[in-house]
């Protein structure tokens, strides 16, 4: 029988088997190891798909891809456990939103201070302002991590990076990436030889820019872009991304992206 109660035991158990097969388990997420002294992981993965495989409610197409995920050799642990996870959440009618597995490196319990051990690119900063959406504040977290800003600032009216909406987009690069609320004055004092520049419409076309080996970018709202008062203290220029579309518009998240592999791309690798 394929009740409620099952479909999530089988959601938690296949989340489980994620962490273990990616190895990102730690003591709050204890590893699967007693789960297979009978059975190897690979066989134990294929057992918990067949058997999602025969839920009354999968639709067809979704069984026979699972079915053929299991058959298909190399036999992929972790694609399956995904595909299976993600099928029953489907079927359980959970928010697409919520269904990514946040399989991320915890904070290293010996150096509680978030940058120790963290490769960064010394003097590049990014100040978010205004961002309304927490799914595109924890969006532009994860990015800024990911190409090694050494910090994000936070303008007074963005939007809380403790919603649980910019937690799960963050996936847990919030843990590692320092950050900080303060008005654009404020973070121009504390740094006062670091250039600032934007990006918005109307600047210099994204692969003619010079980008500075240091900086500090400037990002504006969804909707209204960057403050006209705080496009005046970018001295350093702006820089934008070329468009042809009819509607020649980005995600902030998606062009913070574009901006931050172009502005890297220039830097040695962080270090």
């Amino acid at each position: 029988m394929h009740g409620g109660f099952r479909r999530r035991k089988l959601i938690l158990t296949l989340a489980a088997l994620e962490r273990d097969i990616t190895g990102k388990n730690d003591e709050t997420q204890p590893a699967l190891k007693t789960a297979f002294k009978h059975i190897t992981r690979p066989d134990y993965v294929k057992k918990i798909a067949e058997i999602v495989a025969e839920d009354p409610k999968l639709s067809d197409n979704a069984r026979t891809r699972l079915l053929d995920l299991i058959r298909t050799e190399p036999f992929n642990e972790h694609r399956i456990c995904n595909t299976a996870r993600n099928f029953l959440l489907e079927i359980t009618g959970s928010p697409s939103a919520e269904w990514d597995l946040i399989i991320a490196p915890h904070r290293n319990r010996e150096h509680p201070d978030t940058t120790a051990g963290r490769p960064f690119h010394k003097g590049l900063f990014i100040y978010a302002e205004d961002i309304r959406s927490p799914f595109n504040l924890g969006s532009i977290f994860r990015t800024a991590e990911a190409f090694g800003a050494e910090k994000l600032f936070l303008s007074p009216f963005c939007t809380d990076p403790a919603h649980p909406r910019a937690i799960r987009s963050a996936m847990g690069c919030m843990d590692f990436l320092p950050y900080e609320r303060l008005a654009l004055d404020e973070v121009c004092a504390a740094l006062p030889d670091i250039p600032v520049f934007a990006l918005e419409t109307g600047g210099t076309p994204l692969e003619q820019f010079d980008f500075p080996e240091r900086g500090i970018a400037v990002i504006g709202s969804e909707e209204l872009g960057i403050n006209p008062d705080t496009l005046k203290k970018a001295s350093y220029g702006t820089v934008t991304i070329p468009m042809c579309g009819v509607k020649a518009s980005l995600n902030v998240g998606v062009a913070f992206g574009i901006l931050m592999q172009a502005w890297t791309g220039k830097l040695t690798f962080c270090g």
